[in-house]
Protein backbone atom coordinates (compact mmCIF):
# COMPACT_ATOMS: atom_id res chain seq x y z
CA UNK A 1 0.00 0.00 0.00
CA UNK A 2 0.91 3.09 -1.04
CA UNK A 3 1.73 5.96 2.15
CA UNK A 4 -0.81 8.50 0.29
CA UNK A 5 -3.36 5.75 0.04
CA UNK A 6 -3.01 4.94 3.67
CA UNK A 7 -3.20 8.33 4.65
CA UNK A 8 -6.64 8.98 2.74
CA UNK A 9 -7.91 6.39 5.09
CA UNK A 10 -7.09 7.48 8.31
CA UNK A 11 -8.45 10.72 7.14
CA UNK A 12 -11.94 9.08 6.34
CA UNK A 13 -11.34 7.67 10.02
CA UNK A 14 -10.57 10.59 11.70
CA UNK A 15 -13.81 11.94 9.78
CA UNK A 16 -16.28 8.87 11.00
CA UNK A 17 -14.87 8.43 14.06
CA UNK A 18 -12.75 10.67 16.29
CA UNK A 19 -15.02 13.91 14.87
CA UNK A 20 -18.19 12.97 16.80
CA UNK A 21 -16.51 12.03 20.32
CA UNK A 22 -17.02 14.52 23.09
CA UNK A 23 -14.28 16.94 23.25
CA UNK A 24 -12.25 16.10 19.91
CA UNK A 25 -10.31 19.15 19.08
CA UNK A 26 -8.19 18.44 16.18
CA UNK A 27 -6.03 15.82 14.33
CA UNK A 28 -2.85 15.30 13.06
CA UNK A 29 -0.10 13.10 11.78
CA UNK A 30 2.87 11.90 13.39
CA UNK A 31 5.64 9.51 13.58
CA UNK A 32 7.69 7.62 10.82
CA UNK A 33 5.82 8.82 7.99
CA UNK A 34 5.75 12.21 8.46
CA UNK A 35 7.36 14.12 5.69
CA UNK A 36 7.47 11.14 3.39
CA UNK A 37 5.95 11.28 -0.18
CA UNK A 38 2.45 9.84 -0.89
CA UNK A 39 3.72 7.48 -3.51
CA UNK A 40 6.33 5.96 -1.10
CA UNK A 41 5.61 2.36 -0.18
CA UNK A 42 4.29 1.83 3.30
CA UNK A 43 5.57 -1.56 4.87
CA UNK A 44 3.96 -4.41 6.43
CA UNK A 45 5.82 -3.82 9.42
CA UNK A 46 4.30 0.21 9.63
CA UNK A 47 1.66 2.03 10.67
CA UNK A 48 0.62 5.22 10.08
CA UNK A 49 0.45 7.05 13.40
CA UNK A 50 -2.51 9.30 13.93
CA UNK A 51 -2.55 11.81 16.72
CA UNK A 52 -6.41 12.87 18.24
CA UNK A 53 -6.42 16.14 20.02
CA UNK A 54 -9.11 16.34 22.52
CA UNK A 55 -9.68 18.91 25.30
CA UNK A 56 -9.30 16.07 28.39
CA UNK A 57 -6.29 16.68 30.65
CA UNK A 58 -6.37 13.02 30.69
CA UNK A 59 -7.83 11.37 27.11
CA UNK A 60 -9.48 8.28 27.18
CA UNK A 61 -7.72 5.16 26.60
CA UNK A 62 -5.30 4.44 23.59
CA UNK A 63 -7.17 2.77 21.06
CA UNK A 64 -3.86 1.49 19.05
CA UNK A 65 -3.45 -0.59 16.09
CA UNK A 66 -6.42 -0.68 13.77
CA UNK A 67 -7.00 -1.71 10.27
CA UNK A 68 -9.56 0.69 8.70
CA UNK A 69 -9.72 0.29 5.04
CA UNK A 70 -6.78 -1.72 4.71
CA UNK A 71 -4.06 0.41 6.44
CA UNK A 72 -2.75 -0.40 9.58
CA UNK A 73 -3.22 2.79 11.60
CA UNK A 74 -2.04 3.84 15.24
CA UNK A 75 -4.44 6.22 16.87
CA UNK A 76 -2.89 7.98 20.50
CA UNK A 77 -4.70 10.62 21.90
CA UNK A 78 -3.01 14.51 23.40
CA UNK A 79 -4.36 16.83 25.76
CA UNK A 80 -4.98 19.95 23.62
CA UNK A 81 -3.51 21.67 26.65
CA UNK A 82 0.12 19.67 25.71
CA UNK A 83 -0.32 21.89 22.24
CA UNK A 84 -1.27 25.51 23.53
CA UNK A 85 2.59 26.50 24.26
CA UNK A 86 4.63 26.78 20.98
CA UNK A 87 8.36 26.89 22.95
CA UNK A 88 7.27 23.91 25.07
CA UNK A 89 6.17 21.78 21.68
CA UNK A 90 9.67 23.07 20.17
CA UNK A 91 11.55 22.15 23.25
CA UNK A 92 10.10 18.73 23.27
CA UNK A 93 11.47 16.22 21.16
CA UNK A 94 8.41 13.81 21.02
CA UNK A 95 6.11 16.46 19.98
CA UNK A 96 8.18 19.16 17.72
CA UNK A 97 9.01 16.76 14.61
CA UNK A 98 5.00 16.45 14.02
CA UNK A 99 4.63 20.25 13.16
CA UNK A 100 8.44 20.91 11.37
CA UNK A 101 5.84 20.05 8.13
CA UNK A 102 2.35 20.29 7.36
CA UNK A 103 0.87 16.94 8.94
CA UNK A 104 -3.13 19.03 9.63
CA UNK A 105 -5.71 16.17 9.23
CA UNK A 106 -8.03 17.98 10.92
CA UNK A 107 -8.11 21.94 12.94
CA UNK A 108 -11.81 22.36 13.97
CA UNK A 109 -10.30 25.51 16.34
CA UNK A 110 -7.51 26.65 14.10
CA UNK A 111 -4.99 25.67 17.43
CA UNK A 112 -3.36 22.80 14.76
CA UNK A 113 -2.18 25.20 12.09
CA UNK A 114 -1.04 27.86 14.53
CA UNK A 115 0.95 25.69 15.85
CA UNK A 116 2.69 24.83 12.98
CA UNK A 117 2.88 28.46 11.84
CA UNK A 118 4.92 28.78 15.08
CA UNK A 119 7.03 25.57 14.84
CA UNK A 120 7.87 24.73 11.39
CA UNK A 121 10.23 28.26 10.74
CA UNK A 122 11.63 27.60 14.10
CA UNK A 123 12.19 23.76 13.78
CA UNK A 124 15.92 24.00 12.78
CA UNK A 125 16.94 27.07 15.16
CA UNK A 126 20.23 25.69 17.18
CA UNK A 127 18.71 26.64 20.04
CA UNK A 128 15.75 24.45 20.21
CA UNK A 129 17.45 21.54 18.53
CA UNK A 130 19.35 21.70 21.76
CA UNK A 131 16.73 21.77 24.35
CA UNK A 132 15.19 19.03 22.04
CA UNK A 133 18.12 17.28 22.61
CA UNK A 134 19.06 18.19 26.32
CA UNK A 135 14.95 16.93 26.86
CA UNK A 136 15.49 13.05 25.51
CA UNK A 137 18.76 13.36 27.61
CA UNK A 138 16.68 14.23 30.55
CA UNK A 139 14.84 11.15 29.52
CA UNK A 140 17.55 9.03 29.83
CA UNK A 141 18.61 10.13 33.45
CA UNK A 142 15.18 10.64 35.15
CA UNK A 143 13.92 7.43 34.23
CA UNK A 144 16.68 5.21 35.13
CA UNK A 145 16.66 7.43 38.32
CA UNK A 146 13.17 6.25 38.67
CA UNK A 147 14.08 2.32 38.49
CA UNK A 148 12.44 0.17 41.01
CA UNK A 149 14.69 -2.69 41.74
CA UNK A 150 11.77 -4.32 43.73
CA UNK A 151 9.88 -4.83 40.91
CA UNK A 152 9.24 -7.63 39.10
CA UNK A 153 12.18 -8.61 36.33
CA UNK A 154 10.11 -9.06 33.30
CA UNK A 155 8.65 -5.07 34.43
CA UNK A 156 12.24 -3.93 35.22
CA UNK A 157 13.83 -5.22 31.67
CA UNK A 158 11.77 -2.94 29.66
CA UNK A 159 12.50 0.04 32.76
CA UNK A 160 16.08 -0.34 32.06
CA UNK A 161 15.83 -1.07 28.04
CA UNK A 162 13.33 2.04 26.98
CA UNK A 163 15.27 4.53 28.53
CA UNK A 164 18.59 2.87 27.52
CA UNK A 165 17.82 2.82 24.03
CA UNK A 166 16.79 6.84 24.14
CA UNK A 167 20.36 7.85 24.36
CA UNK A 168 19.92 7.00 20.04
CA UNK A 169 16.99 9.87 20.08
CA UNK A 170 19.78 12.13 21.49
CA UNK A 171 21.43 11.87 18.27
CA UNK A 172 18.57 11.41 16.35
CA UNK A 173 17.32 14.72 17.27
CA UNK A 174 20.31 16.40 17.16
CA UNK A 175 20.58 15.11 13.05
CA UNK A 176 16.69 16.99 13.08
CA UNK A 177 16.08 12.84 11.81
CA UNK A 178 12.66 10.78 13.49
CA UNK A 179 13.19 9.91 17.12
CA UNK A 180 12.00 6.70 15.60
CA UNK A 181 10.98 3.96 18.23
CA UNK A 182 11.25 0.00 16.58
CA UNK A 183 14.20 1.49 14.06
CA UNK A 184 16.18 3.38 16.41
CA UNK A 185 19.06 1.66 15.88
CA UNK A 186 19.72 1.38 12.41
CA UNK A 187 18.61 4.69 12.69
CA UNK A 188 20.88 6.16 14.72
CA UNK A 189 23.78 4.17 12.87
CA UNK A 190 23.00 6.13 9.56
CA UNK A 191 23.51 9.04 11.78
CA UNK A 192 26.45 8.43 12.96
CA UNK A 193 27.70 7.12 9.72
CA UNK A 194 27.15 10.20 8.39
CA UNK A 195 28.85 11.79 10.46
CA UNK A 196 32.01 10.85 11.15
CA UNK A 197 31.32 8.75 14.09
CA UNK A 198 30.56 5.73 13.05
CA UNK A 199 32.65 3.96 15.82
CA UNK A 200 30.29 5.41 18.67
CA UNK A 201 27.92 2.50 17.10
CA UNK A 202 29.12 -0.58 18.86
CA UNK A 203 29.26 1.34 21.71
CA UNK A 204 25.86 2.15 22.13
CA UNK A 205 24.81 -1.84 21.12
CA UNK A 206 27.02 -2.52 23.75
CA UNK A 207 24.88 -0.60 26.47
CA UNK A 208 22.06 -2.77 25.23
CA UNK A 209 24.63 -6.13 25.36
CA UNK A 210 23.83 -6.93 22.06
CA UNK A 211 26.82 -6.00 19.79
CA UNK A 212 28.55 -9.47 19.74
CA UNK A 213 25.22 -11.47 19.26
CA UNK A 214 25.04 -13.97 16.64
CA UNK A 215 22.06 -14.04 14.14
CA UNK A 216 20.85 -17.44 14.68
CA UNK A 217 20.56 -16.64 18.63
CA UNK A 218 18.38 -13.96 17.41
CA UNK A 219 16.40 -15.75 15.10
CA UNK A 220 15.58 -18.26 17.76
CA UNK A 221 14.26 -15.86 19.70
CA UNK A 222 11.87 -14.38 17.52
CA UNK A 223 10.31 -17.42 17.17
CA UNK A 224 9.54 -17.67 20.81
CA UNK A 225 8.54 -14.39 20.62
CA UNK A 226 5.89 -15.22 18.06
CA UNK A 227 4.81 -18.00 20.24
CA UNK A 228 4.37 -15.93 23.05
CA UNK A 229 2.62 -13.03 21.42
CA UNK A 230 0.26 -15.61 19.78
CA UNK A 231 -0.57 -17.62 23.42
CA UNK A 232 -1.25 -13.68 24.85
CA UNK A 233 -3.16 -11.81 22.38
CA UNK A 234 -6.23 -14.41 23.57
CA UNK A 235 -6.18 -13.61 26.98
CA UNK A 236 -4.96 -9.96 27.18
CA UNK A 237 -7.55 -7.86 29.40
CA UNK A 238 -6.49 -5.50 31.37
CA UNK A 239 -5.56 -2.43 29.58
CA UNK A 240 -2.43 -1.01 29.26
CA UNK A 241 -0.52 1.98 27.66
CA UNK A 242 1.07 -0.56 25.44
CA UNK A 243 -2.05 -2.78 24.68
CA UNK A 244 -2.58 -2.06 20.99
CA UNK A 245 1.06 -3.11 20.43
CA UNK A 246 -0.30 -6.95 21.77
CA UNK A 247 -3.29 -7.75 19.13
CA UNK A 248 -4.08 -9.58 15.89
CA UNK A 249 -3.75 -6.31 14.06
CA UNK A 250 -0.40 -5.30 15.46
CA UNK A 251 1.78 -8.84 14.94
CA UNK A 252 2.74 -7.14 11.44
CA UNK A 253 4.42 -4.76 13.54
CA UNK A 254 5.09 -6.56 16.61
CA UNK A 255 6.41 -9.81 15.06
CA UNK A 256 6.69 -9.03 11.55
CA UNK A 257 8.76 -5.91 12.24
CA UNK A 258 11.24 -8.11 14.24
CA UNK A 259 11.47 -10.96 11.44
CA UNK A 260 12.09 -8.04 8.45
CA UNK A 261 15.45 -6.22 10.86
CA UNK A 262 16.98 -10.00 10.30
CA UNK A 263 15.54 -10.48 6.74
CA UNK A 264 17.63 -7.76 5.69
CA UNK A 265 20.85 -8.32 7.56
CA UNK A 266 20.15 -6.03 11.34
CA UNK A 267 20.00 -8.74 13.74
CA UNK A 268 21.33 -6.86 16.26
CA UNK A 269 18.94 -4.25 15.65
CA UNK A 270 16.31 -6.26 16.49
CA UNK A 271 16.97 -7.20 19.54
CA UNK A 272 15.69 -3.95 21.29
CA UNK A 273 11.84 -4.36 19.86
CA UNK A 274 11.80 -8.36 20.53
CA UNK A 275 12.62 -8.10 23.94
CA UNK A 276 10.29 -4.86 24.37
CA UNK A 277 7.45 -7.10 22.98
CA UNK A 278 8.25 -9.81 25.13
CA UNK A 279 8.22 -8.18 28.20
CA UNK A 280 4.99 -6.16 27.52
CA UNK A 281 3.66 -9.68 26.76
CA UNK A 282 4.64 -10.88 30.00
CA UNK A 283 3.26 -7.95 31.46
CA UNK A 284 -0.09 -8.95 30.64
CA UNK A 285 0.23 -12.57 31.34
CA UNK A 286 1.36 -11.70 34.64
CA UNK A 287 -2.02 -10.28 35.33
CA UNK A 288 -4.76 -12.05 32.76
CA UNK A 289 -2.69 -15.32 32.44
CA UNK A 290 -0.34 -15.85 35.34
CA UNK A 291 -0.21 -19.40 34.49
CA UNK A 292 0.79 -18.66 30.95
CA UNK A 293 3.37 -16.15 32.09
CA UNK A 294 4.71 -19.01 34.13
CA UNK A 295 5.19 -21.45 31.64
CA UNK A 296 6.60 -18.76 28.66
CA UNK A 297 8.92 -17.17 31.73
CA UNK A 298 11.91 -19.17 31.05
CA UNK A 299 11.84 -18.99 27.08
CA UNK A 300 11.87 -14.76 28.35
CA UNK A 301 14.55 -14.94 30.71
CA UNK A 302 16.64 -17.30 28.08
CA UNK A 303 16.08 -14.21 25.79
CA UNK A 304 16.66 -11.32 27.62
CA UNK A 305 20.00 -13.47 29.14
CA UNK A 306 21.55 -14.52 25.26
CA UNK A 307 20.38 -11.66 23.53
CA UNK A 308 21.00 -8.65 26.06
CA UNK A 309 23.47 -10.39 28.91
CA UNK A 310 21.14 -9.33 31.68
CA UNK A 311 20.05 -12.33 34.09
CA UNK A 312 19.11 -10.52 37.16
CA UNK A 313 18.50 -7.28 38.98
CA UNK A 314 21.92 -7.16 39.74
CA UNK A 315 23.03 -6.79 35.72
CA UNK A 316 20.36 -4.17 35.14
CA UNK A 317 21.79 -1.74 37.95
CA UNK A 318 25.00 -2.40 37.05
CA UNK A 319 24.36 -1.77 32.98
CA UNK A 320 22.69 1.68 34.14
CA UNK A 321 25.73 2.90 35.50
CA UNK A 322 26.96 2.21 32.46
CA UNK A 323 24.91 4.12 30.78
CA UNK A 324 24.67 6.93 33.05
CA UNK A 325 28.65 7.13 32.58
CA UNK A 326 28.41 7.42 29.08
CA UNK A 327 26.04 9.81 28.94
CA UNK A 328 28.49 12.79 28.73
CA UNK A 329 30.55 11.15 25.85
CA UNK A 330 26.94 10.67 24.11
CA UNK A 331 26.40 14.33 25.06
CA UNK A 332 30.05 15.62 23.50
CA UNK A 333 28.90 13.48 20.08
CA UNK A 334 25.32 15.39 19.58
CA UNK A 335 26.93 18.79 20.15
CA UNK A 336 29.23 17.54 17.16
CA UNK A 337 26.19 16.75 15.23
CA UNK A 338 24.55 19.77 15.90
CA UNK A 339 27.40 21.80 15.06
CA UNK A 340 28.02 19.88 11.77
CA UNK A 341 24.21 19.72 10.97
CA UNK A 342 24.10 21.32 7.58
CA UNK A 343 20.13 22.27 8.23
CA UNK A 344 20.04 23.63 11.08
CA UNK A 345 20.23 27.54 11.38
CA UNK A 346 20.73 30.34 13.87
CA UNK A 347 17.46 31.54 15.25
CA UNK A 348 15.19 33.24 13.22
CA UNK A 349 12.53 35.50 13.39
CA UNK A 350 10.34 36.64 16.66
CA UNK A 351 10.32 33.98 19.42
CA UNK A 352 7.04 32.30 19.45
CA UNK A 353 3.95 33.48 21.74
CA UNK A 354 3.60 31.95 25.28
CA UNK A 355 0.33 30.15 24.56
CA UNK A 356 -1.56 30.15 21.30
CA UNK A 357 -5.64 30.91 21.53
CA UNK A 358 -8.11 28.24 20.93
Amino acid sequence: MRIGTARAAAVRWVAAHARPAAGYRGAYFSGSTVGRPDDAELAPSSDIDVMVVTEQDEPPAKPGKLRYEGALLEISHVPSAELRDPAEVLSSYHLAGSFRTDTVIDDPTGLLRALYAQVAPRFAGRSWVRRRCLDARHRVESRLAAFDASAPFHEQVPAWMFPTGVTTHVLLVAALRNPTVRLRYPAVRDVLTAYGKPELYPELLGLLGCADVPEHRVRHHVAELAETFDATVPVARTPFFFSGDLTAQARPVAVGGSLELLDRGDHREAVFWIVATLARCHTVLAVDAPALHAARLPAFEAAVAELTGITGTADILARRTEVIRFLPRLWAAAEDVMAAGPDITGESGNPPPERLPV
